[in-house]
């Protein structure tokens, strides 16, 4: 199985599907993960570099750091020209993105970007809890071993120093969002990531 998974920011991936990529690196160690990062220079880049080999350790994986101005993707035409890049380089059986529904512009870029560019490819968005209040109701969920729910909320609050001031980054609220989403599926772990699948082809032999 080959992943990719791409984030505007560099703690976007973690949040939004680490519990997931942890769970598929433990059960399918054979799997290639491509994890994009749109924004980050200088220690933000460190901080993604840092988090990924720790999430995707043992696993066989590329991790690439764009650069882009954070904030500015909507005035960039340089990000499309860069999703356009990956599509040529890559074909993953599955990929992680931003939900469409996200308040945030580059988490919207990021998204209407990853649909524009890969037309034939299971595309699953993940949620990003943040102030704007922009959470919905999932359809996909994958359940979560406590062991690595917790692992992926204390990797984040290691890995990104740079976010410790804000008053929502913080263990018990990732882990209180994985409880909910765990008791939305009737997780036996009580823990889970919800996702939005909004196109799926089914071939039926």
């Amino acid at each position: 199985m080959s992943v990719l998974a791409i984030g505007a920011h560099s703690d976007d991936i973690e949040i939004g599907c680490g519990g997931t990529l942890l769970r598929l690196v433990e059960s399918r160690p054979e799997t290639s993960l491509c994890w994009v990062v749109l924004s980050g220079s200088d220690e933000r880049e460190a901080e993604a570099r840092a988090s990924a080999r720790d999430f995707l350790s043992g696993a066989h994986h590329d991790v690439r750091v764009a650069g882009f101005r954070d904030a500015f993707f909507p005035h960039d035409p340089l990000v499309k020209e860069y999703f356009e890049g990956l599509k040529q380089q890559l074909s993953p059986d599955v990929i992680f993105t931003h939900a469409r529904h996200d308040l945030h512009q580059d988490h919207r870029v990021a998204c209407e970007l990853t649909w524009n560019t890969f037309r034939d490819h299971v595309v699953l968005e993940y949620e990003v809890p943040k102030y704007d209040g922009d959470l919905g109701s999932p359809n996909v969920f994958v359940p979560l071993a406590e062991r690595h729910a917790r692992r992926k909320a204390e990797l984040l609050v290691r890995h990104f120093s740079t976010q410790r001031d804000k008053q929502w980054f913080t263990e018990d609220l990732f882990l209180g969002l994985m409880r909910v989403r765990g008791a939305e599926c009737r997780a036996s772990s009580r823990y889970a990531e919800g996702f939005y699948g909004r196109k799926l082809t089914l071939g039926l032999a």
